[in-house]
């Protein structure tokens, strides 16, 4: 028997995602995963009271959590009536100048806690604590993020934790817009959209690290877990409850372990956003705050942090079983991308139109309509080609050239194949992007940033001893209803 959980609490208001169809006057579509999801005649009557207003009734908040565990909706949180207890806490190591535009835009509304995590010129940091009151612990020994977030934790005793990197420059406000989303007490952590801060170099690499965004997530709102849109957040600005890190950690209201301190390098972020998932806490994504980060601006800088984020996902994959998968396969569209790199149209046309019947006859079998399903399958199809072919490029590059280098009569075409698969996925990103970037030089860094991180998975996986991070995983695609009856 399933524990019942929490409805969504009196006062929030619930907007759709954008993926959200309605299929009938009982069933939605949309979400992620995606599903569909049946209303009954009581469901109806709450989304009657949700689609006018807050949350008021019982059984509209059991459907707005629903709705908002689902990813078929997104919850706005009420006014707050109180000021939020919020403690921030600030890592560093060095970089004492991007350190001062950090807390200049932080402020003294908080309590401000500086962890220095061994920098080499310390008194430069406890310079500028006392500039803007904040108070400052020292760590000897450089130990890494996770380590330096874990002692600046330890320090604190508000309600919430407020995690901001050094090269970070927060808006005002920032906190009290994500403060609000607390307001549901299963919510464990907010994020906001993290977006590259203007005036970056000029250059090749700056400009791209401005076009890529790499740490931005988009601007559709979104529940934060694994295997879905949203994977997980960067904790590069975070807000988080004590007691939701206190729980994960196993200790008291003052435990200071959370983070993982054996990720030293990169990925403990992901790990906390797991586990904080798996305990049953909600993360929530709210890009409605931006948060502006400062982006590397050399090629030096911008691969390395490529490589370094490629080898957390070994002790990741080992640490969250099948939370990291680095590309889902399902049978119809892969067979017919398959079949179109290997020239065979008529394999493809078969495979395609087998994958689109057999969709129509599940939802016909749940009553749903099957007017969109040829467009949503070849849809899976261009999906599942510029999976692939970024699958390649970063794990298989030295197979691709070797593939296009083959001799034969069939080799312009097999040629053209893995050029559509190495050069696909950028175009197609570029496409979308554009920004300040030509799409020569976009397809060359995507591709250099590719590699990098590829190769820093590889040394992950040789150094844990596993090749779990670089299996593809087979999928099956889930058709069906879901009642509602809040």
């Amino acid at each position: 028997m399933t524990t019942p959980v929490a409805p969504l609490p009196a006062g929030f208001r619930v907007v759709l995602d954008t993926s959200a169809r309605r299929l009938s006057a009982d069933s939605w579509l949309g979400g992620s995963p995606a599903r569909v999801i049946r209303l009954t005649a009581a469901g109806q009557a709450a989304w009657q009271e949700l689609a006018t207003g807050p949350v008021v009734s019982p059984r509209a908040g059991a459907l707005a959590r629903r709705l908002t565990d689902a990813g078929l909706a997104h919850p706005r949180p009420p006014t707050p009536r109180h000021d939020p207890d919020v403690t921030v806490v600030i890592p560093v190591h060095d970089r004492v100048d991007k350190l001062a535009r950090c807390l200049a835009a932080v402020g003294e509304r908080h309590p401000v806690v500086l962890v220095d995590d061994g920098s080499r010129e310390p008194g430069a940091i406890i310079e500028l604590a006392d500039r803007f009151g904040a108070k400052v612990i020292r760590r000897p020994v450089n130990g890494g993020p996770a380590a330096a977030r874990n002692t600046g934790l330890a320090a604190t005793a508000g309600e919430l934790v407020a995690f901001v990197d050094s090269d970070c420059v927060p808006p005002a406000g920032w906190i009290d817009v994500l403060a609000a989303h607390f307001a549901d007490p299963l919510v464990g952590a907010v994020a906001p959209r993290t977006v590259p801060a203007p005036g970056a170099s000029g250059g090749w690499a700056g400009r791209y690290a401005g076009t890529t965004r790499s740490l931005d997530l988009g601007g559709t709102p979104a529940r934060v877990g694994s295997n879905t849109r949203v994977a997980y957040i960067p904790t590069a600005a975070i807000l988080v409850r004590r007691a939701a890190l206190a729980e994960i950690a196993g200790g008291g209201p003052a435990a200071g372990g959370a983070f993982d301190t054996t990720l030293s390098v990169a990925g403990e972020d992901v790990d906390l956003v797991w586990r904080l998932d798996k305990a049953g806490w909600r993360i929530r994504y709210d890009p409605t705050v931006e948060v502006r980060h400062l982006e590397p601006e050399t090629w030096a800088g911008l691969l390395g942090r490529r490589f370094r984020y490629g080898t957390s996902a070994a002790p990741l994959a080992l640490r969250h079983p099948g939370s990291l998968p680095p590309l889902v396969l399902f049978p119809g569209p892969a067979l017919t991308v398959a079949a179109l790199l290997a020239r065979r149209p008529a394999l493809a046309a078969a495979a395609y139109t087998c994958s689109v019947l057999r969709t129509v006859r599940t939802l016909r079998r749940s009553d749903l309509p099957v007017r969109e399903v040829a467009r949503a399958t070849a849809g899976a199809v261009g999906r599942t080609w510029l999976g692939v072919g970024r699958y390649g490029t970063q794990y298989a590059l030295p197979l691709l050239a070797a593939g296009a280098a083959g001799g034969g009569r069939r080799r312009w075409g097999r040629r053209a194949a893995v050029a559509s698969l190495v050069v696909g996925p950028a175009l197609a990103e570029w496409a979308g992007r554009r920004g300040s970037m030509d799409p020569v030089r976009f397809v060359l860094g995507r591709l250099a940033e590719d590699v990098a991180y590829g190769s820093g998975v590889w040394t992950g996986c040789a150094h844990n001893r596993t090749t779990i991070p670089v299996r593809p995983t087979i999928g099956r695609r889930a058709h069906g209803s879901r009642g509602t009856r809040p």
